[in-house]
């Protein structure tokens, strides 16, 4: 029974409207703008604009009422231990619940962008370009699952995930936190992950381990001019609308509680000031009517960065007109500006009430004015258990991509009695796992492709390691000591490409110096990691080359000097077994490109769904519009697969209606294998110019040997609708031609 006395924002038998309604009655204008701004601890690197120590943060919430509070933001704070995060964050919710006049919960975000991977132990899969890699909704969404719940037995409740970008810039620093360059694919995987981190069994945020999911970075942030990242993106307001909104139409559908803005300019406007885009796309033309959460510095950038603002107050002012609700660092000037705005008249308190409400909103949908604690001991006993970890083994051997197989090189058989591990990512866990991610743990928590190589070959093989290069740099004894090692082995591993960095490929000061590389001016590797695997081919010894990377770098002669090939897009704490599986056999690979792996940097951009141009001095003055190294969607396996048909139930279409279109493949070889069936849509003529391939459907097909099996995919009319400049989408008559594995046909849409 509730007692007459309780207010019926804290009876947990009223709705969860009327607790919204009666507590923001009850709410002065200070503490509403508490609710709108969120602090963050970073006590190991300076910030340019600011940090705070925890015990800033604690009075901060009491004397403030700050209602969103990251105290364990990054993979450098020393308060990163399962053991302790959710004592802190027990801590800081006693100080709002206790010690404040309402007693509002705190919100908890944290950046868990490949499992909850700022918090040392946990379970850290493969980055999101490694995720598409699989091309499996369901593995996405079984990782968000666990992320989320990792994240909720450490007191976290809100995730700055899934990433909606659809990358198209490969220089951009952060290309691997992407789902790949093809909307559809990202707005699958997206709309996935949304998913697995928002509830299961239908029970959405109600559930305890569930998190809120924030889409970013709306509505265009991964093809920056000269891959700077936060730059200017010039795209046509046509292809925002048809490359780069969808996968955030797809993550409304799937029910995103949050949308992140850009940091860039889109049109001249930078995201986080601008009504056009925030308000008039994103709430009007997709009907969003979730939290509008700042990107870590965006407010401030409008008036430091951008320009368009002269001073903080105004970009404060101009954010929350175009539709901000939460400034995800604001602070205490942030709140008190608010304050002053309001006050003076230039923002209405109604304008706060409507951001105010969806705050308390989803406070309450997760359950924090009930119970906003955890159990610390849950911390150790959640995060990082066995069965996350085997889930993690399972996406990153899904992920990992055989590029190149020359000869049958791979897998490695009985005969290999000695073998050579060798390259600068042969026995660094931290290249494994990329950005957003505790650097420098000990080897006991994952495995190295050496651990790997160690693990899964028998006790009658040797390996042998031997560094061989840094990631920039070598010595001739170096190059010697590895050259000497590959002439007397069986078989060699190489394993080379980029390490950890975050953003513009930082900070240094985490795994140290990267000799300026990896840097935005180069997809090449250095020259010390060619030289390298040139040493060692040259001992003519079978030699396997392992790219572990955070973008498709560019290897044309890395490939010409390997007899295999296999990108692992930094596949995680578990990725060094997986490789190893790989390249023993152990497992058949299936991972497929999700992005084109250019053959240089100047062959950028290089994109799969590009537009035709003509050719005035004839096809054979011009290189090819598309001639990357390996193309979307590559991916060879240790079994043979045929395409043996292609079929639609009509060659006539009316506009308004969808197409089922199933294609047929057998396995041919002597093991079982998966096979990732992927469909792409031309649009014959059309009245703009539209790709010349766009892919609309995918279907991963696990083929015993000698079966065959069929896939369908159900293409609608937005697959088949020529996007204009306003947003509009039309179907227009005429003809298309579908594609799958070498397979055509061609269909009419009537008028």
């Amino acid at each position: 029974m509730v007692d007459e006395g309780t207010p019926t924002y804290e009876d947990s038998d009223a709705s969860i409207d009327e607790r919204v309604t009666a507590l923001l009655e009850r709410m002065t204008l200070a503490e509403k703008t508490g609710q709108l701004t969120g602090v963050f601890s970073s006590d190991a690197r300076a910030d340019p604009y600011g940090s705070h120590t925890l015990k800033d943060l604690e009075s901060l919430v009491r004397e403030r009422g700050i209602g969103w509070v990251t105290p364990f933001a990054t993979g450098f704070s020393r308060h990163n231990s399962p053991a302790v995060v959710p004592r802190i964050a027990n801590r800081l919710q006693r100080i709002a619940r206790e010690e404040t006049r309402l007693g509002i919960p705190l919100l908890v975000p944290v950046d868990a962008v490949h499992g909850h991977a700022n918090v040392a132990g946990a379970t850290v899969f493969p980055h999101n370009l490694g995720m598409a890699a699989t091309w499996s909704p369901d593995l996405v969404r079984r990782a968000a699952r666990v992320t989320a719940t990792e994240m909720r037995a450490t007191g976290a409740t809100v995730n700055y995930s899934p990433n909606a970008d659809v990358a198209r810039e490969p220089r951009w620093g952060r290309t691997y936190e992407t789902y790949g360059e093809a909307a559809h694919l990202v707005g699958d995987l997206a709309s996935a992950e949304i998913e697995g981190l928002q509830g299961g069994d239908g029970a959405g945020l109600a559930d305890p381990t569930a998190v809120a999911a924030t889409a970013k970075h709306f509505p265009a942030y991964s093809t920056p001019r000269r891959g700077e990242d936060a730059a200017p993106n010039d795209v046509s307001m046509s292809t925002l609308r048809r490359v780069f909104v969808p996968p955030f139409e797809r993550a409304i559908d799937a029910g995103a509680t949050a949308v992140m803005p850009s940091y860039s300019s889109v049109d001249g406007e930078p995201i986080h000031g601008s009504r056009r885009f925030l308000t008039g796309l994103l709430r009007e033309d997709l009907g969003f009517d979730g939290l509008v959460l700042s990107d870590w510095h965006g407010v401030a950038f409008l008036h430091g960065q951008h320009g368009t603002a002269p001073s903080l107050r105004d970009a404060v002012d101009q954010a929350t007109r175009a539709g901000l609700d939460v400034a995800s660092i604001g602070g205490r000037e942030y709140a008190d500006l608010l304050v002053d705005l309001v006050e003076d008249g230039a923002i209405d308190e109604a304008r706060l009430d409507e951001s105010v409400r969806r705050v308390l909103e989803l406070k309450f949908r997760l359950g924090l004015f009930d119970d906003p604690y955890v159990n610390p001991s849950e911390g150790r006993t959640v995060v990082g258990r066995d069965a996350h970890r085997d889930l993690s083994l399972a996406c990153a051997r899904e992920s990992i991509v055989l590029l190149q197989n020359d000869g049958e090189t791979l897998p490695f058989g009985d005969g290999v009695d000695e073998l050579l591990v060798t390259g600068p990512n042969a026995d660094s866990l931290d290249a494994l796992c990329g950005g957003w991610t505790v650097a420098g743990l000990s080897a006991d928590h994952g495995t190295t492709v050496r651990d790997g190589l160690e693990t899964v070959t028998d006790a009658a093989t040797t390996v042998e390691f031997e560094r061989g290069a840094s990631i920039g740099a070598t010595t001739d004894s170096d190059l010697d000591a590895a050259a000497d090692a590959a002439s007397t082995a069986d078989a060699a591993v190489v394993a080379l490409g980029e390490n950890w960095y975050v953003h513009e490929f930082g900070p240094e000061s985490v795994t140290g110096p990267t000799d300026e590389f990896p840097t935005r001016s180069r997809l090449e590797l250095p020259r010390a990691q060619t030289r390298l695997l040139e040493r060692v081919a040259e001992t003519g010894t079978p030699t396997a080359l392992v790219v572990v990377a955070g973008r498709p770098v560019a290897i044309p002669e890395e490939s010409r000097l390997a007899d295999a090939v296999v990108m692992g897009f930094y596949p995680g704490y578990e990725g060094g077994r997986a490789i190893a599986d790989v390249l023993v056999g152990e497992t058949n690979p299936a991972g497929r490109l999700p992005i084109s792996m250019p053959k240089s940097v100047g062959h950028l951009p290089t994109v799969h769904d590009h537009a035709p141009s003509p050719r005035p001095l004839g096809e054979d003055a011009h290189p090819p519009a598309y001639d990357p190294l390996f193309a979307f969607g590559h991916g060879l396996s240790y079994t043979e697969f045929e395409y043996e048909s292609i079929s639609c139930a009509t060659d006539r279409l009316d506009p308004a209606d969808d197409l089922e279109v199933s294609v047929t493949v057998a396995n041919r070889g002597d093991r079982a294998g998966t096979e990732v069936v992927q469909v792409y849509l031309r649009d014959v003529v059309s009245s703009r110019v539209t790709p010349v391939r766009e892919l609309v459907g995918f279907e991963r097909l696990s083929i015993e040997p000698g079966e065959r099996r069929d896939a369908t995919v159900t293409l609608t009319p937005s697959d088949l609708g020529v996007v204009h400049s306003d947003g509009t989408t039309a179907v227009e008559p005429g003809r298309f031609e579908v594609t799958s594995g070498g397979r055509s046909l061609e269909f009419t849409v009537t008028d």
